[in-house]
């Protein structure tokens, strides 16, 4: 067995050294083994890049996403703290509330002189002051009727305070431009009483020169509480006016500033009340024009229009339903005239009606 198993040792040590066909195709299986794998390892690498980078792209939109949502984040809770903080900043001062209401510090147009009101278009108008105490300065444009244009182009002060005597009506206008709010070239500090004050003022120095002429009181807006708490106190001492007129009134400055457009944000805010309406009251502001035509006793006309956004066309409704049935005007005429919201009037434009002339007449 010994013998035998020599000559097969070395007949496959000769073939192995010969490179017999057997032992090529097993090298060639394992050469080419290890070429498949090292062309897959240095493969690898090549399609793992575009994947990285592919990775980074979408980290780098995720993080500017996170840094997206935390701005917006932090600008919502700037705004909600903001939103939180403006009644308590009303209720500890009342006095920003009362320039909310006055809105004195804005002058639109800015740009323009009101020293020459004729670089307005107003040719027959007239600018001087006036001024109820001192301290305090009333600035007034006095406009003629426009059948006297052509005379009063470049008359004085003299000639427009003549011109009061002649026979014609004179309107006296009560707007948030008159008295001492600093609204236009006047000089002062707005409140309630300060306007009525200034407006009395007016009224008087009006009727020293007007003779027998009748004088009227058209009040706007925010200017029907200074027009009605004028009336009130010429109605006391017996010196009313011939007739007193409310374009788009209130019932009461807590019910206007409870309807207004603005409180739209607050109005259920718990508190609103407490926050908004209370500082008002506190600055001494009412323009109760609900109580003071209880107590008006000439004729009354009141305009407002349906699609009216600043004061709502109910309180101006309701204005003429309490003063309607009032004693006070049990001699007097008291009328309520409706403008359809097809007119498009809305808060400032009733004067644009046609009607008007015959409405007033």
């Amino acid at each position: 067995m010994r013998k035998r198993a020599e000559p097969v040792a070395l007949e496959h040590e000769r073939r192995a050294v010969s490179g017999s066909p057997s032992a090529g195709s097993a090298a060639s299986a394992l050469d080419a083994d290890c070429r498949l794998k090292q062309n897959l390892c240095l493969a690898g690498p090549g399609p793992a890049e575009p994947r990285c980078a592919s990775d980074a792209g979408m980290k780098r939109a995720l993080g500017r996403r996170k840094g997206l949502c935390f701005r917006l984040r932090k600008i919502l809770l700037c705004v909600l703290g903001l939103y939180v903080a403006i009644p308590f900043l009303i209720k500890l001062c009342p006095a920003i509330q009362a320039k909310l209401i006055f809105l004195n510090f804005v002058r639109v147009p800015y740009f323009i002189d009101l020293k020459k009101p004729q670089d307005q278009g107003l040719n027959h108008t007239c600018n001087y002051y006036l001024h109820p105490e001192e301290g305090v300065t009333i600035g007034v444009w006095h406009t003629v009727p426009a059948v006297w244009w052509k005379n009063a182009q470049g008359k004085d002060q003299i000639w427009y305070e003549d011109a009061l005597a002649s026979s014609r009506e004179v309107c006296l206008p009560c707007r948030a431009t008159l008295c001492r709010a600093s609204w236009g070239d006047s000089v002062g500090t707005p409140s309630e009483r300060g306007m009525t004050y200034d407006a009395l003022h007016v009224f008087d120095w009006i009727k020293a020169r007007s003779g027998d002429n009748p004088v009227y009181i058209w009040g706007h807006s925010l200017g029907t509480g200074v027009a009605t708490n004028l009336v009130r106190r010429l109605c006391e001492r017996e010196t009313p006016p011939d007739a007193l007129i409310l374009e788009s009134p209130f019932t009461n400055i807590r019910e206007e500033a409870k309807s207004h457009p603005f409180s739209v944000i607050y109005r259920y805010f718990p508190g609103f009340d407490w926050f908004f309406l209370d500082p008002i009251t506190s600055s001494g502001i009412q323009f109760a024009n609900d109580e003071n035509v209880k107590h008006i006793s000439c004729s009354l006309l009141i305009l407002h229009a349906e699609d009216d956004p600043v004061v709502p066309f109910q309180l101006g409704r309701k204005l003429y339903s309490i003063a309607a049935p009032s004693r006070s005007f049990r001699d007097f005429k008291v009328q309520f005239i409706p403008f359809h919201s097809d007119l498009g009037y809305r808060h400032k434009y009733i004067y644009k009606s046609p009607e008007l002339p015959r409405i007033l007449r």
